[in-house]
């Protein structure tokens, strides 16, 4: 049997707001009932992002606090949680790095390039990221493109990342004109992918889904949502984030993936 699927969904983001569409949600109430419908439609995953009293992007520790007691009320285990520490124009890394450090979430994701700056240095990559290993702090590691994976691979081939079962997230057609993306965006990650980390992809435009199809069908893992489209594969508006899910639930069916829960991403991720 192929490895499951693990589908992660990203409701919100850090820039779009209710305007964008009448389903995204930015309230712990309405990411709540946003998980509970993603989770039951296949979503093993929530990657959260809170907003500030005026709906701006927020790493406020209590913030999400508040957001993880909510949501987690509303899945129960049923989902990995996983708080983003996206700078947004807004953080540098060494706020990134605190708020994860006093948070101490069950998962979270990480850009690659956003910490690796000159106020962190290689020293201070290490010493977090090893703070992550022995936490045991589920960790998602984004990189932009080939560039990003290749210094993800030297800082891991000189020991400054140690050995754990992190997570890489390639993002398709970032710096694309127009960010949109293709499913053939991924072929040069995936030629240079060489380590034992399992990959995940994200994508914008109405091609997500198509991108997604690509991914499972070589071997990796997807993260949909209104982050990044708000489109279903017929170019039409989705009603909501479960829309995006169930379509990937429905291409896994046809590719013999059978849908990682929270519980086998766990075991995957944390043993």
């Amino acid at each position: 049997m192929n490895e499951p699927l693990i589908i992660t969904v990203a409701p919100n983001g850090a820039y779009k707001q209710p305007g964008d569409h009448a389903q995204l949600p930015i309230t712990p109430a309405t990411l709540a009932a946003t998980a509970k419908r993603c989770c039951d439609a296949g979503a093993a995953m929530l990657h959260l992002h809170i907003r500030d009293a005026a709906g701006r992007h927020s790493l406020d520790v209590e913030g999400y606090r508040e957001a993880l007691r909510v949501v987690r009320a509303a899945v129960g285990d049923a989902m990995v949680l996983q708080v983003t520490s996206e700078a947004a124009k807004v953080y540098r890394a060494p706020q990134q790095i605190a708020m994860v450090r006093e948070l101490r979430p069950e998962a979270v994701s990480v850009g690659l390039r956003e910490l690796d700056q000159p106020e962190i240095g290689e020293a201070g990559l290490a010493a977090f990221f090893g703070w992550l290993a022995a936490e045991r702090i589920m960790t998602q590691v984004i990189v932009y493109d080939v560039a990003d994976l290749q210094r993800w691979q030297v800082l891991r081939a000189t020991g400054l990342i140690p050995d754990a079962p992190w997570l890489l997230l390639f993002v398709l057609g970032r710096y694309s004109a127009g960010q949109v993306s293709s499913p053939q965006d991924l072929l040069p990650f995936v030629q240079a992918h060489q380590g034992p980390e399992p990959w995940a992809v994200c994508a914008f435009g109405a091609a997500e889904h198509a991108c997604m199809t690509a991914a499972a069908a070589l071997g990796g893992h997807v993260r949909v949502g209104f982050e990044n489209n708000l489109y279903l594969k017929d170019g039409s508006l989705a009603p909501d984030n479960a829309a995006l899910v169930q379509q990937v639930a429905q291409s896994a069916a046809v590719l013999g993936r059978p849908l990682a829960s929270a519980a086998w991403l766990r075991a995957r991720l944390l043993p």
